[in-house]
């Protein structure tokens, strides 16, 4: 079956405003349901790959649905698993290693004498978001690595927020910064990049 011209047309247009320098790493996210929600979020704001380190021992492990890849739950992910890549990595080195190579520069959310306000990071250079699991956060090994740590300022009791709402409120903080700069307004992805994109979402197997 063909793609449709109006198909066509939407899958362009979203592909046209994939960020390809705004990512996140979840080292150890071990909630289906936060790691699809994350995804998501990841989707709306026009990430083109996210990354993840899996739970090690101490945390309850994620069933995976084939080798490489992290189960997510499709009724919260609403299908985004299929439009945002997840890339895997075995360990917080690896990981590290990798985006370093690329160019990102790796923001920690953790509550730290020397985090700063998220708001104040520039989103509009390539940047990674590290987060970590729900109860135990971000490792002290990863936040050591870490280019600097951020928090969301809270004004209630609790000191956190869920890490999917966490995530959220800070992607839509680099999409912000991102729109005033003019960076959704031309594709950002190579035409090598772009066109094995294409290739993959206008397979027919992914409707």
């Amino acid at each position: 079956m063909l793609v449709t011209p109006e198909r066509e047309h939407k899958l362009r247009t979203v592909l046209s405003r994939r960020q390809p320098d705004l990512t996140v790493l979840m080292e150890q996210v071990n909630k289906p349901h936060n790691l699809s929600a994350i995804l998501r979020t990841c989707d709306a704001v026009g990430v083109l790959e996210v990354h993840a380190i899996p739970p090690q021992k101490g945390l309850p492990v994620l069933e995976e649905a084939e080798a490489g890849k992290i189960r997510t739950y499709n009724d919260t992910s609403g299908s985004a698993a299929k439009w945002v890549g997840l890339r895997v990595h075995p360990d917080v080195p690896s990981a590290f290693a990798y985006l370093k190579g690329q160019g990102f520069r790796i923001y920690a959310t953790r509550l730290s004498e020397q985090a700063t306000d998220y708001r104040a990071v520039d989103y509009t250079q390539p940047t990674c978001i590290l987060l970590g699991a729900e109860k135990w956060g971000v490792s002290e090994e990863a936040a050591a690595l870490a280019d600097g740590h951020i928090v969301i300022p809270m004004l209630g009791m609790v000191q956190s927020l869920n890490v999917s709402v966490a995530a959220a409120v800070i992607l839509f903080e680099a999409q912000r910064q991102r729109l005033e700069a003019g960076l959704y307004e031309r594709p950002r992805l190579s035409p090598q990049q772009y066109q094995a994109v294409w290739e993959a979402w206008s397979d027919p197997r992914r409707r």
